[in-house]
């Protein structure tokens, strides 16, 4: 197990500073791309970095994300070159955490414990398995073997008895979906959330991630008042969207995510 992880959360503890957690569709918005924007997203104040699987038939994800799987999908994009692009990532840089987020299919596809060995070869810390609830948990014991950490999600409609469950088996960090639907509905209030996290967060021996409907800086800044982390996806999904070379794609993740960390930094 790399620690990468805990070791970014706890140096943002010490100075105070809510994570920022941008995710990204590999190979999209074009698969040459991807290395660079990872590196694009950590100069402008990523902490850590979820990277998607793209899959045909996603659960979680709005229309934004899943017509970027679907575009990544036509490019032939696999788990093997997003291993190669996480590969390419940490010639440079060591420390920023990478976390793929997706669905099981890929994985058993590929081959769950060959997966394991090549994605902590490749420098992968974590896995968040969107179809894979806790009670399924075993199908992932070979991640956490080879030392790839399990994020686990909770939501408002998670029971009492399933979420004390999943903060005793939690790794890295908790995601919490701030509110029953898919990624990119404009159903956000920091309000009927805070008091729910603010909970989780008191029983829970990972940090508390937040995402779900974080848009822009104003949303992100509500949420990091009572989260450790701030998870934003589509919009920076959409941000990207039709960018025709590799210096458009990386100047449009800068200019989308620099706004977000420095309203978390108070700036």
């Amino acid at each position: 197990m790399s620690g990468r992880i805990e070791t970014r959360f706890a140096a943002l503890r010490a100075r105070n500073r809510t994570a920022l957690i941008p995710f990204i569709t590999a190979g999209d918005p074009i698969p040459g791309a991807t290395v660079a924007l990872m590196h694009a997203l950590v100069e402008s104040g990523a902490d850590l970095i979820e990277l998607g699987v793209p899959f045909s038939d996603p659960m979680a994800d709005g229309p934004v994300i899943q017509h970027a799987d679907e575009r990544a999908l036509r490019n032939h994009v696999g788990i093997a070159d997003i291993l190669g692009w996480v590969r390419a990532f940490r010639e440079r840089d060591a420390e920023t955490p990478i976390v793929l987020m997706g669905y099981l299919n890929p994985i058993e596809i590929h081959g769950t414990e060959r997966f394991a060995r090549e994605a902590v070869d490749a420098g992968v810390d974590g896995v968040l398995v969107v179809d894979c609830p806790i009670e399924e948990d075993a199908t992932l014991q070979p991640l956490r073997d080879a030392g790839l950490q399990r994020i686990l999600l909770a939501a408002p409609t998670t029971s009492d008895a399933r979420l004390a469950r999943a903060l005793e088996m939690a790794e890295g960090y908790l995601y919490y979906v701030s509110f029953a639907g898919i990624t990119g509905a404009a159903k956000l209030s920091a309000q009927d959330i805070a008091q729910r996290v603010g909970a989780i967060r008191q029983r829970a021996k990972v940090p508390i991630a937040v995402g779900f409907g974080i848009k822009d800086a104003g949303s992100a800044k509500a949420v990091a008042a009572f989260a450790d982390a701030v998870v934003i996806g589509s919009a920076l999904v959409g941000a990207l969207t039709g960018a025709a070379s590799v210096e458009e794609a990386c100047s449009r993740a800068a200019a989308f995510l620099a706004p977000v960390r420095g309203a978390l930094d108070g700036r």
